[in-house]
């Protein structure tokens, strides 16, 4: 092989002996060693005046079989690292999965005559989706076992589950990768067989028309970028299928869906920062389609259907959005009349029409918000109350157009995952059903939250959850979570795997940074493109609050971030690596220049607008300022775990493992560095509920180690 590292040549050593499993760790004096790639021939390239060199390029060959050898290698090498920990992943695995009540079901979803809903059985991995009709002594129907779809492959992930309007034919599509291209079917309810039509390639959006016949779905460019709208007829040949509408601009991702009425297919063309919305009248779908307001860059806007109307919530003029209504028959810009203002203090995130109400989902103080207005009096309005000081609401399945009731999530750090029926007409809400948890009682532990001072005197919140029996002192080991992008809020909700790191003496935060949305649209603004940095100096400001308040200290606080996450710590691991003792990077956006450079990438002309695009000099200087694999030093590293997905469309392999090959190269210390990829998964990592517990326990291992737990 011309390329393996040092590492994985001393791990191969240790594992010569045919094809014995790995059961000592290499020596000390191993461990400690750097571990370069071989390198024949490096990538050179010149932009703005700057020769990049990149050693680690030919990781992008994945076809190479050395290439799948590399990361199978260090595979081998993480688990020679953590083979001691082995006891303690299965304490974790087994905690985590006694908490599990496997035998479940959801809250049951009414749609027309029917209720809807899906349950787990003890020993499977995946859902079974089913129904019953209303009526007494109803007998359930099976609509779809996943376990059996999943059985004898690795992955399996369901994308579209779209019953026809009559309720006959079931309209699924799976994914067997994790490269997030989904194979669309079809299943007669009524007989109980799968019909002949099957559709390649698609994505995770499609909708019915009210003939019950067709159904509108989408397909995928070669960057894997939904960009058509085809229409399907049942018992016709996909390769007849009518293209509706194909996107050439690559900023934008093309989505389909039917609003809550029934009355309209919606097409919703969205880039970063601007949308374009067109319909089709359910009724006769073979029609053209029509555009609400043709797109206007920087005007974001999306709608729902109520009556002779369209509601709009509209960016135009309205940094945090207002509210708008126009006549269906009449969408220009001239028709549109204001419903709601605009508010610099409240957000409106997205609405839901029902007969007679509206309901809202904004944001105000940096917490999630439910508005009900009414349509059938002089527009009254309300707010549903929460009493937490920190939590996650958001609307749940609403099914029914013409009904009072509206169905909500709710959630905090201490609050398993809780269904609500609110009744809009008394103003009452009802508890359906809270997350079973087994053994937990959230009266041990305390929840609070924290404001910590960023570098230019912004105010940033810290969630955290801690056990009553441990103190908030500095002797108290942390783990420290962030996001900060795409304007997302990452708020306090509830994971059951948590108790198993604070029944263990931890506790767990969560920064609320900038490039997030927990206080609306300036603060995702605040934390983008010339204004990034801000992400990773918010982060480093409530990492130093907490060491220096008496929360934890450096030797003991290990931060963790997924994605755009992974991104963060990539970048605050290089700009203050002396403030943490261990870092874990879930699939990290770490070779930022590179992969905003390269169009043939999933996801990069659409990200240009959040990012900026390097191919400008100015926005080249910009992220190369922040870029992780850019910025890696001759420094002293925090322990390290990188995870990665061999199949991700989002975040490639190689971004992990190029990071990881590179702070080997150029770290001065001898902490832990590994990378596990997941060579059957995409982003997500793997598909099945015990596939996931098995990876957190190796993840919460890994930490828990570092501070010196070990059961």
């Amino acid at each position: 092989m011309r390329y393996i590292t040092l590492t994985s040549l001393i791990l191969l050593a240790a594992c010569a002996n045919q094809n014995q499993s790995v059961t000592t760790l290499p020596s000390p004096e191993a461990q400690s060693m750097q571990a370069p790639i071989a390198q024949i021939k490096p990538h050179v390239t010149q932009l703005h005046g700057t020769q990049r060199t990149d050693n680690y390029f030919w990781l992008r060959e994945k076809t190479n079989p050395e290439t799948i050898a590399y990361l199978e290698n260090e595979n081998k090498y993480t688990q020679a690292q953590m083979i001691h920990t082995e006891a303690l992943q299965k304490s974790l695995y087994d905690e985590m999965l006694h908490r599990i009540v496997e035998d479940d079901a959801s809250v049951p979803n009414r749609k027309g005559d029917y209720l809807y809903y899906s349950r787990t059985v003890s020993g499977k991995p995946y859902s079974i989706y089913c129904r019953k009709e209303i009526k007494p002594d109803a007998p359930e129907e099976i609509l779809l076992d996943v376990n059996a779809l999943a059985d004898g492959k690795k992955y399996m992930d369901l994308g579209i589950f779209e019953v026809s309007p009559d309720h006959s034919i079931l309209a699924f599509s799976t994914d067997s990768s994790g490269y997030e291209q989904f194979t669309l079917q079809f299943k007669d309810l009524k007989t109980g067989k799968m019909l002949p039509d099957t559709i390649e390639k698609t994505y995770d959006s499609a909708a019915w028309g009210n003939d019950n016949a067709t159904i509108f779905y989408t397909t995928v460019d070669e960057a894997n970028r939904p960009y058509r709208l085809h229409s399907h007829r049942l018992g016709s040949e996909s390769q007849d299928d009518k293209i509706v509408y194909e996107e050439a601009d690559d900023r934008f991702f093309l989505n389909v869906e039917k609003t809550r009425s029934g009355q309209f297919i919606t097409m919703s063309l969205e880039s970063a920062i601007t949308t374009e919305v067109h319909t089709i009248n359910a009724d006769t779908p073979s029609e053209a389609l029509k555009v609400v307001l043709p797109r206007q860059q920087g005007h974001e806007y999306g709608i729902d259907h109520h009556g002779d109307h369209f509601y709009i919530l509209s960016n135009l003029n309205a940094q945090n959005f207002k509210l708008l209504r126009t006549p269906t028959a009449k969408t220009n810009l001239d028709s549109w009349q204001t419903v709601i203002e605009h508010s610099d203090s409240v957000t409106l995130n997205s609405i839901a029409a029902f007969q007679n109400y509206l309901v809202l989902w904004e944001r105000s103080d940096g917490l999630p918000q439910l508005r009900i207005k009414e349509l059938n009096t002089q527009g009254a309005e309300h707010r549903i109350s929460f009493d937490e000081a920190s939590y996650d609401v958001w609307p749940s399945t609403n099914e029914e157009f013409s009904t009072d009731i509206f169905r909500f999530k709710y959630t905090s750090m201490k609050t398993p995952s809780s269904v609500f029926d609110y009744d809009m007409k008394t103003k009452s809400k009802t508890l359906m059903k809270e997350m079973p948890v087994r053994d937990y009682d959230r009266s041990q532990y305390v929840t609070d939250r924290i404001f910590a001072e960023a570098k230019d005197g912004v105010k940033v919140p810290i969630s955290i959850i801690r056990k009553k029996t441990v103190a908030a002192n500095a002797k108290a080991p942390m783990l420290l979570y962030g996001y900060g992008s795409y304007g997302y809020p990452y708020d306090a909700s509830f994971r059951s795997s948590w108790f198993s790191l604070l029944d263990r003496g931890m506790t767990i935060g969560i920064a609320h940074i900038r490039g997030g949305g927990e206080y609306g649209r300036q603060w995702k603004l605040d934390g983008k493109l010339e204004k990034k940095m801000n992400t990773f100096t918010d982060f480093i400001a409530c990492a130093e609050h907490l060491t220096q308040n008496g929360y934890t200290q450096s030797d003991r606080l290990i931060i963790e971030g997924r994605s755009a996450g992974g991104l963060l710590m990539g970048a605050v691991m290089n700009m203050r690596p002396d403030l943490f003792k261990a870092v874990v990077a879930g699939v990290p956006f770490v070779d930022v220049v590179n992969t905003m450079l390269d169009e043939t990438i999933p996801l990069t002309a659409i990200e240009w607008e959040e990012w900026g695009n390097p191919n400008q000099e100015k926005d080249f200087h910009t992220i190369n300022a922040y870029s992780p694999y850019d910025n890696i030093k001759a420094q002293n590293y925090p322990a390290t775990l990188i995870l990665a997905g061999l199949n991700d469309p989002r975040v490639h392999y190689w971004e992990p493992a190029k990071f990881t090959a590179k702070l080997r190269a150029t770290r001065t210390g001898t902490q832990k560095l590994l990378l596990k990829t997941n060579m059957g998964a995409g982003h997500g990592g793997s598909s099945g509920r015990y596939g996931r517990l098995k990876e957190k326990a190796f993840e919460y291992a890994f930490m828990l180690d570092q501070i010196g737990v070990t059961k």
